[in-house]
């Protein structure tokens, strides 16, 4: 069968391509938010689409890309350290038998949160009244909680062991004895992450380092703050609100 008995061919200008998804048609219109929020941004493109714009009927707008997979990432990161997060309260409940030292290993992630923020708002990354933190630095903020968590259980936890294996009173010569010999752990555990996140905070804004580099930055500013509080602050409070007691022994 002839082809022009199927089709009237002719040369014209028009579309290369016709692009579908799902059975249906496609037209992609791309846009760079730079300088704004993606989040705020957005909201405002739909506004201003639902207010001027009219489509043909079958015709809808989508909005999808960066914002899109960064809201997505955003939710996914978020339910994800909750269930973490409960897990490990579950965990250092068992091995914590007193609330209150409980609440003392978990009052450090205030110090690192605090070191975190400056960080970031020092180096740019948070524009202030904008929701503009990074999937990367969320990231170094859940890393940074693990580590000086684990940092505040080193200190505790050894001054559970001065009391109940070492047989000592619990008390000032206790706190300080703990706090020394835990000197040298935390700081060796601070200055070889900070040595590690170094080379990627000091290069971020690179291509390629979009995740890592707000992720260092994130860590880095927390250890300085969890690390110098860790030492200093958490003895003091140990000593006020701790209880640490040897086990009594059972007599027959």
């Amino acid at each position: 069968m002839p082809l022009r008995e199927l089709a009237d061919i002719y040369p014209t200008s028009g579309r290369s391509s016709i692009l579908h998804e799902g059975a249906r048609r496609r037209q992609t219109v791309t846009c760079a938010a730079t300088g704004r929020d993606l989040s705020s941004f957005v909201a405002e493109a739909k506004q201003q689409v639902a207010a001027k714009v009219s489509f043909p009927s079958g015709t809808y707008a989508e909005f999808s890309g960066s914002a899109q997979a960064k809201e997505k990432a955003q939710r996914e990161l978020s339910f994800n350290s909750a269930i973490a997060a409960v897990g490990i309260l579950l965990l250092l409940s068992v091995v914590f038998h007193n609330w209150r030292n409980l609440l003392l290993v978990l009052v450090n992630v205030p110090f690192a949160l605090v070191g975190g923020v400056l960080a970031v708002w020092i180096s740019g990354l948070i524009v202030p009244g904008e929701n503009s933190l990074t999937i990367g630095s969320l990231v170094g903020f859940v890393t940074l909680f693990g580590i000086t968590t684990r940092n505040s259980i080193m200190m505790i936890s050894h001054f559970e062991h001065l009391v109940t294996s070492e047989g000592m009173a619990w008390g000032p010569e206790a706190a300080l004895r703990g706090a020394s010999e835990r000197l040298m752990p935390i700081l060796m555990t601070a200055t070889v992450t900070g040595l590690g996140l170094l080379p990627l905070a000091i290069g971020t804004g690179e291509a390629g380092r979009e995740i890592e580099g707000p992720m260092a930055i994130v860590i880095l500013g927390g250890l300085i703050t969890s690390t110098a509080l860790n030492l200093l602050v958490l003895p003091t409070l140990a000593l006020r609100y701790g209880r640490f007691s040897a086990p009594t022994e059972e007599t027959a």
